[in-house]
């Protein structure tokens, strides 16, 4: 399998994730935006950083780009994308995904590692683990806090398109266990079809044994095994 890490100016994560895929055993390669997707590209991450500055809104530039038109037909064509953090907003931005991420409630830049609690494990990106598995992955955002309008959330839950909540290490999910104010405590959700995820933190920082102390983030990765 050849997975597209796509490079915006500006992101800073794509080597993490090229170097926790490659790990995994699998093929990844970075893409400059302007160069478009490779033709026999199996799989789509879009990594975190700060892709344009944040400029406008976090996301909001990276997501108008001509590459990310390439993205959506891929999407549509069944090819397994990814968003993490500024990837999650761009992918919220463009369309892929419902919902919205803006400002923490803090106002202020988190990092620090969080627990998620898996709210289905019937999914490519989830299948590594449980329903109802706590894992710690970690976060870094200042604009992670989702939002979405009332009809549309329903329509989320109806969809059962929440993949991962922001949880306590028991699995409760509670305010205090919400690092971001995010509503629902969502930390991770699916696009209308299920090769479709983006999620605030970051498994491709919970993957290698040798710079993370948790693991736990290499099942959302096996997503593209």
């Amino acid at each position: 399998m050849s997975v597209t890490v796509v490079q915006f100016g500006g992101s800073n994560c794509d080597r993490d994730a090229v170097r926790a895929l490659e790990h995994l055993g699998v093929d990844a390669e970075r893409r400059w935006h302007e160069d478009g997707l490779p033709a026999d590209t199996d799989g789509i991450v879009l990594p975190g950083g700060f892709s344009y500055g944040d400029y406008l809104r976090a996301g909001a530039m990276a997501a108008r780009a001509p590459i990310m038109d390439e993205v959506r037909e891929a999407a549509e064509n069944g090819v397994p994308v990814l968003g993490v953090c500024n990837g999650a907003q761009i992918g919220s931005e463009s369309g892929l995904t419902a919902g919205a991420f803006t400002t923490n409630a803090s106002a202020r830049f988190q990092c620090e590692p969080v627990h998620l609690r898996v709210e289905r494990a019937d999914t490519p990106w989830t299948a590594a683990y449980d329903e109802g598995d706590v894992i710690e992955v970690p976060i870094a955002h200042g604009e992670g806090r989702f939002e979405i309008e009332a009809s549309a959330h329903e329509q989320l839950l109806a969809d059962d398109r929440v993949l991962f909540r922001y949880c306590d290490a028991d699995g409760n999910v509670t305010d205090a266990a919400n690092p971001n104010g995010s509503t629902d405590n969502v930390a991770g959700i699916l696009g209308e079809r299920e090769t479709v995820a983006v999620l605030m933190p970051h498994p491709e920082r919970a993957t290698l044994p040798d710079v993370a102390s948790s693991t736990d983030g290499a099942g959302v990765l096996h997503g593209f095994v």
